[in-house]
């Protein structure tokens, strides 16, 4: 297990975590703090706790959002994977209409 220390408000914080994972943890701080930041820019400076949890709900509200863009586009991916075998259904009996049209024909 390692430890990493991560700055977050410009406080040191030191974190355990997975060896291999210290890069990974960093880059997740990075984006926590530059959240409090905003928080703390827009709204003024509250106490650290509120601080925080408003930039835990900031990011998780951005995770909502971009888990449910991603949900739409899973609808929409499995959409068009379905459409080139319905296409493909009907091209398939037009063919065959058009060979019994054919077959009434040459039969006249």
């Amino acid at each position: 297990m390692s430890q990493i220390n991560l700055q977050i408000n410009g406080r040191p914080y030191a974190v355990g975590c997975e060896d291999g994972q210290e890069a990974h943890l960093a880059e997740l701080a990075r984006l926590f703090d530059q959240q409090v930041r905003k928080v703390s820019q827009d709204i003024g400076q509250l106490g650290e706790t509120r601080l925080f949890l408003m930039g835990a709900l900031m990011l998780a509200d951005e995770l909502a959002d971009t888990r449910a863009r991603l949900q739409a586009l899973q609808a929409d991916v499995a959409r068009l994977q379905v459409e080139p075998a319905r296409i493909e259904a009907r091209a398939v009996l037009a063919i065959e209409n058009a060979a019994r049209k054919l077959e009434k024909l040459a039969a006249s």
